[in-house]
């Protein structure tokens, strides 16, 4: 089964994070997300343009930048000049006026432009926007905060996501509460790659590369 894994950074070790990012990087992780989080869209604070910085510096794997902000139009500019061609921004549809117009500053960019879903945003909502992104993140939780439980009904979301998915040039990724349980569940049918957080990735007794093993070899 091929799927991809990136690590979700908001819950590393910051009292040593270049060794976070190096371990990680061995490990065999194949991007590192970045949980951009303003305290309005969200009522969190996480991460900045300074993280950003110190891990593009640290590794040259694809950054994962999900933006949890207000009117990302206003700001993005200042995250895509710190990134590289290549990696993937994501900004939520429902925290934008006009969210077509964002997303192409991020196509202009050179970046892989991406949306991601809340559990109480509908597909439907968003389908049209499906023609111009490469990757959606659904999220399983709440954005936020990690370490939060899987909620039930986005699992029909996930269903019309891989119907349509069918006919349309996206990757679909899972955030928020991945287990192992879920990516046995979810990645034959067909989600391109899990953001491994606390539920799975960090704050483990074992070696990061031992759990990424881990991971990329459960039975399907």
């Amino acid at each position: 089964m091929n799927f991809k894994l990136t690590a979700s950074m908001m819950c590393a070790d910051y009292r040593n994070l270049e060794n976070e990012v190096r371990m990680l990087d061995e490990g065999g992780i194949d991007s590192f997300h970045i949980d951009v989080m303003d305290g309005r869209f969200v009522t969190n604070f996480a991460m900045s343009l300074n993280d950003l910085s110190c891990i593009a510096g640290l590794t040259k794997k694809p950054l994962d930048v999900h933006l949890m902000v207000e009117h990302p139009v206003n700001t993005v500019d200042l995250f895509l000049k710190k990134m590289r061609p290549g990696d993937t921004v994501y900004i939520h549809p429902e925290a934008e006026y006009h969210p077509s117009g964002t997303i192409m500053k991020i196509v202009d960019a050179g970046m892989i432009p991406g949306i991601a879903i809340n559990p109480g945003t509908s597909v439907e909502s968003v389908v049209e926007l499906l023609h111009i992104v490469k990757k959606v993140l659904i999220m399983g939780v709440n954005p936020g905060n990690a370490s939060q439980m899987f909620l039930p009904f986005v699992s029909k979301k996930i269903t019309k996501l891989l119907a349509l998915k069918e006919d349309s040039d996206i990757e679909l990724w899972w955030d928020g509460a991945c287990s192992a349980e879920k990516i046995l569940k979810y990645a034959p049918r067909g989600i391109d790659g899990f953001v491994l957080g606390t539920s799975l990735l960090f704050g483990r007794d074992k070696p990061y590369g031992e759990v990424i093993h881990n991971v990329r070899e459960m039975k399907f």
